[in-house]
């Protein structure tokens, strides 16, 4: 049915729908000492701006305050918040999800992506710690602000999955609604994981498929 799989990352193929609070809030302090601030220094309004999960106009007023190059700010924050995930990841703080192990059996008859809004550098650790050998292609955001903003529901990262994988057409699966609607920009057909985090009643977006599980998905396909 489909000859391409392309498959969200948090919250479908790792247990959490994204990357922990925390991490932000120390990779930001990791970043300000590797760019010359001592952290206990900075004031609680710009140490909570700054260790936001989200970039912001405000989180870029706090770096002009402290005089902070942001872009290199930035990209420290996010190496850092990936070099933290990966930990956690790497210690079973976050694992795979048990239905995960369908992939392995996806795998034989087409080809299969992952694309995620998350940083590259941990959608590649999860590709070669969790699923070695399953995907044909990997894309994450880059550590740069211009990529953050070019996170889904924008096609890019999804499009850039396709064309790594050098396929125009496939299904896109993932947990929000943000998900469905990049494929749909993509030109491609999704597929909405039901997980304990999320409803697909709220959907405003329609995909082809509500699954229950990624065996579910896999029987579908396969079937």
């Amino acid at each position: 049915m489909y000859d391409a799989l392309l498959f969200d990352m948090d919250g479908v193929l790792i247990v959490g729908a994204g990357t922990d609070p925390g991490v932000y809030r120390m990779a930001a302090h990791d970043a300000l000492r590797e760019v010359g601030v001592d952290p206990p220094a900075v004031s609680d309004g710009h140490a909570e701006t700054l260790g936001a999960v989200h970039y912001s106009s405000e989180m870029a007023t706090a770096c002009d305050t402290l005089e902070v190059d942001r872009d290199r700010w930035w990209a420290a924050r996010e190496r850092h918040a990936s070099r933290r995930t990966n930990a956690r990841i790497r210690s079973g703080d976050r694992p795979r999800y048990g239905d995960a192990e369908a992939l392995f059996d996806l795998t034989p008859d087409r080809r299969l992506g992952l694309v995620s809004n998350n940083r590259h550098a941990t959608a590649g650790f999860v590709a070669d710690f969790c699923f070695p050998g399953v995907f044909d292609a990997v894309v994450g955001r880059e550590p740069t602000i211009a990529d953050y903003r070019r996170r889904k529901p924008e096609p890019d990262l999804v499009k850039r999955g396709l064309t790594e994988m050098d396929v125009d057409a496939g299904l896109y699966v993932g947990d929000r609604e943000t998900d469905v609607v990049a494929a749909e920009r993509a030109g491609l057909d999704a597929a909405f994981v039901a997980r304990p985090h999320n409803d697909a009643s709220d959907l405003d977006a329609e995909p082809m498929y509500v699954v229950s599980s990624l065996y579910d998905l896999r029987d579908r396909i396969v079937g």
